[in-house]
This record gives structure tokens, C-alpha cells and sequence, in this order.
């Protein structure tokens, strides 16, 4: 076994980082990569100041133990700026309150309305097109609407 610690070269190193990082392709959740990070970076210095096997082992450790705050800080940073814009992937949650002017007449409780380039499908009391109506309420791409 220590003979096997004694080989460990930069190309080793190099070649572990990749095939973690390749690993994280095949099954994501961030953790691979930062192993694989860490593999490489001993690698990259392993090329400059040629460590013994016993110190690529605790740069490697330390460079793992290292990535593990960081990650956690970058994944903090990530969720902050989603709280910039609450309404990310939730786009018709951002039309309720808002006032439009029906395209198509609401028919049998159904209707459209043109917002910028999309139109909307709304439900709600039968009303004739041209009128201006208030989203009350969004369920997936289904609007609900009342007069204004």
C-alpha cells in the first residue's frame, strides 16, 4: 500500500481530478466537482514543487476540507440573488393584481388576454373583449380574472 502512495504523481493527480469531475456529470449534486477540484489543484502544484506522497495526501485533505465552506458560502450567494426576483420560473404568480384588457370575450367562464407577447388563457365571469380585468388569481399558465 505505500508503495502504491509512493507513485503518486502529478499525472495522477490530474487524471483523478478529471474522472471526478467527469463523475459529477453522470450523477450531479456539486459534491464530486469539489473533490475533483481539489485533485487537480494538488496536481497544478505537484508540477511546480514536486511534494512528497505524504504531503499531495494533506494538501488534497486540506484542499477538500477547504472547498466544503466555500461551496456552502457560493450556494448562499445563489439563493440571495433569487430573492432579488421572487417570481423567477413563477411568471404568472407576478400578474396577479395586475390589470389587462381582455383580447377574446370570456365565453362560458373562458377567455384570453394578450400580455406583452404571450397570450393567457383566463377564466372567469362572462364578459365581452375590450374590457379591462383584474388577475385575482394564477394557477400554472390559467389565470383567473374580475372586472376592474
Amino acid at each position: 500500500m505505500t508503495e502504491m502512495f509512493a507513485t503518486l504523481g502529478t499525472w495522477n493527480w490530474l487524471i483523478f481530478g478529471v474522472i471526478l469531475m467527469a463523475l459529477e456529470l453522470l450523477a450531479p449534486g456539486v459534491f464530486l466537482f469539489w473533490l475533483g477540484l481539489a485533485a487537480l489543484l494538488v496536481g497544478l502544484i505537484s508540477f511546480v514543487v514536486q511534494p512528497s506522497w505524504q504531503a499531495q495526501i494533506l494538501m488534497f485533505a486540506a484542499f477538500v476540507t477547504a472547498a466544503v465552506p466555500l461551496w456552502r458560502r457560493l450556494a448562499r450567494a445563489g439563493e440571495a440573488a433569487s430573492a432579488d426576483n421572487p417570481f423567477l420560473n413563477r411568471r404568472s404568480q407576478a400578474l396577479v393584481g395586475r390589470v389587462f384588457t381582455l383580447e377574446k370575450p370570456i365565453v362560458d367562464g373562458a377567455g384570453t388576454v394578450r400580455i406583452d407577447d404571450t397570450v393567457w388563457r383566463v377564466a372567469g365571469p362572462d364578459t365581452p373583449a375590450g374590457t379591462r380585468v383584474r388577475v385575482v388569481e394564477a394557477k400554472g399558465a390559467n389565470l383567473t380574472v374580475a372586472a376592474a
